[in-house]
This record gives structure tokens, sequence and C-alpha cells, in this order.
């Protein structure tokens, strides 16, 4: 048993090791290889299961991929609270700039789960992996020009939302609850933020 143990901890570090291999020749090239980086992100994605045959919340059977996407989109709207009252806060301008720490940057791609799900950027989690250090004065400026502007990204402010089976009837709608997949450059960016204002509060 402890030698199956050994051999399959080898075989996951050399899988890793080639995997690694294969990204950083690919990275290296300037974009020459692309076609064969994308084949291999989507290979690592697999095939999700798809959603089966729904009835939506009048009891219409659905079977095209568009129209389910509208069903679940109309049947959350209906759940979940709109965020359209926040009050505007308007905050006191000091004049200074918004100071990044490239510590805590490096320390955030330093966290980045490799297969962590995209979002709507299409930024995958081995991309500021790979990068190392190479990324973190390209992650400092665009969170410059992020917080010193008063600017987003657009797809910073969207999420690609999939519905989740919670139990019981998979043709039912209101069995699947939504999760939202949101920019992991973006979410690395509210960590930057939030140990900011710690420090300054």
């Amino acid at each position: 048993m402890n030698y199956m143990n050994e051999l399959s901890k080898q075989l996951l570090t050399a899988k890793k090791s080639a995997q690694e291999a294969f990204l950083n020749s690919v990275l290296s090239k300037e974009g020459k290889c692309w076609a064969e980086f994308y084949t291999y992100v989507k290979r690592r994605k697999g095939n999700g299961k798809n959603i089966p045959v729904i009835e939506d919340c009048n009891g219409r059977i659905i079977t095209d991929s568009i129209e389910k996407a509208n069903s679940f989109n109309s049947y959350y709207s209906t759940v979940f609270s709109s965020e359209g009252n926040i009050p505007h806060i308007q905050g006191e301008n000091t004049g200074e700039p918004f100071t990044i720490d490239i510590k805590i940057i490096r320390r955030r791609i330093g966290v980045i789960g490799k297969d962590k799900s995209v979002g709507p950027d299409r930024v995958y989690g081995e991309i500021p992996k790979l990068g190392g250090e190479a990324m973190i004065p390209y992650l400092a400026r665009l969170l410059d020009i992020t917080m010193n502007n008063g600017t987003l990204p657009c797809d910073w402010k969207s999420a690609t939302v999939i519905p989740i089976h919670n139990g019981g009837d998979r043709s039912l709608v209101t069995n699947y609850r939504p999760v939202s997949l949101t920019s992991i450059v973006c979410n690395q960016t509210i960590h930057v933020i939030a140990s900011y204002l710690r420090n300054v509060g």
C-alpha cells in the first residue's frame, strides 16, 4: 500500500511538472502558440454535466439551452433583492493618491488557485501564477488606474452565473441555486484594497 501511495505521489508530481513545463514553453514564445494554449485550457476544463430538460415556474418544458438560461435568469431575478437603492456616499477627497503595496500583490498571487473557476474576463488562475514576479508591475498599474481614476474594467462589473443543483427533482428550476463566478484579478484587487483600508483605518 505504501508503495502505491508513493507511486501516486510521484505520478502527480511528474504530471504537474509536465503541465508547468508546457505552459512555460507556450508563454515564452510570446503568443505564437496560443492555439496550443487554449486547447490545453479547454481540455483542463473538461465537459461539465449539462442542465437536463427543465420545467419553468409555469410548468413549461424547456430543452433549448438559451431558453434554459433565460428561465433561470427570470427565476433568480424574482427571488434575489435588487441593489439599486444603495445610497451614494460622497467621500472627502484628500488629494493623496492610492498607494499600492507590492508585497500584498505578491502575496495575493501566491494564494490564487490554479484550478479556480474563471470569470467573465476569461483570465485563468494559472496565468498570474505562472507570470509570477513579471505580472506584479502590470497588476500594480491596473490597480493604480482603477483606484486613482475611479473606474473599473467592464468585465469586473459582471459575473458568470452557474446553476448548482440543491437536491430534489433536477427538472425544476426552483431546485437550483446560483453561484456567481467573478474575475479572479478583481477578487485579488479587493483583498489589496481591504488591506490598504485596514492600514489607514
